[in-house]
């Protein structure tokens, strides 16, 4: 279903942050399975790499060298090196021969990013207070899978491979179906996960003076005490606005 129309002037106050799924968690399994696509169902990373790279119907855009870029400003050609880049990468081996001994020669590997490596992906959205409805909207502007990054064999973090517009992949989403956990005689679209907010997720970052995350000024569990300071925060004010 469209959005209803919303009006510049019924704005009243609006908020833009970014917020992580995290696809470890239970609540959030129909975004990860199935890891392999089956008939009937295939999982989001593989849904957005198909219609990326198979049938192009969506735009990719660069998320920058260290994946801080989430203004949609350079496009991703699926043939392009930047785009083998943002999916993959290219390690260097040493060669060995028949008995396992180094040859002094290397040899380059290009490994792709799976389904499976995809753990987690980042939103950016607007949360919208209507005067003219006395409503409280929260608009999707972009998506972006994110992999864990290692460094000599230690986690430094995750990173998002690429952005890409809500609002143009929409129709692909709610073509697609996800399995209902609660039923499995009605099946759910992806759009619907996303619109009906089924899935949990965390405050990573809110549109500040400076720009800057939420991991650029706390670190740890007061991170995580940040962040739900910032959830409730944009609950109370909804409450606040509406009740007299």
């Amino acid at each position: 279903m469209s959005y209803p129309p919303l009006r510049e002037a019924d704005v009243m106050y609006k908020r833009r942050v970014l917020q992580e799924i995290d696809l470890r968690q239970k609540f959030n399994h129909p975004f990860y399975f199935p890891i392999d696509p089956i008939f009937d169902r295939k999982n989001l990373f593989d849904l957005l790499m198909h219609n990326i790279e198979v049938e192009p119907r969506i735009t990719a855009y660069s998320a920058g060298p260290l994946g801080e870029d989430d203004e949609f400003i350079v496009e991703l050609d699926p043939r392009s090196k930047e785009w083998r880049n943002a999916v993959g990468k290219m390690e260097y081996v040493d060669r060995t021969n028949d008995l396992g001994e180094k040859t002094g020669e290397v040899d380059s590997v290009y490994t792709r990013v799976s389904s499976q490596d995809v753990t987690k992906y980042r939103i950016k959205e607007d949360w919208i207070w209507d005067r003219a409805r006395s409503e409280r909207y929260v608009r999707i502007i972009g998506i972006a899978p994110m992999q864990e990054v290692y460094e000599n064999g230690e986690s430094i973090g995750f990173k998002p491979l690429f952005w890409v517009h809500y609002n143009s992949i929409r129709y692909i989403l709610a073509e697609e179906e996800v399995y209902n956990t609660f039923n499995d005689a009605q099946r759910r679209t992806f759009d619907d996960l996303f619109q009906k907010r089924y899935f949990s997720s965390y405050i990573v970052k809110e549109d500040n003076a400076f720009n800057r995350s939420i991991s650029g000024y706390v670190r740890g569990l007061d991170a995580l005490a940040e962040s739900e300071r910032i959830q409730q925060e944009l609950f109370n004010l909804e409450h606040d606005m509406w009740h007299y």
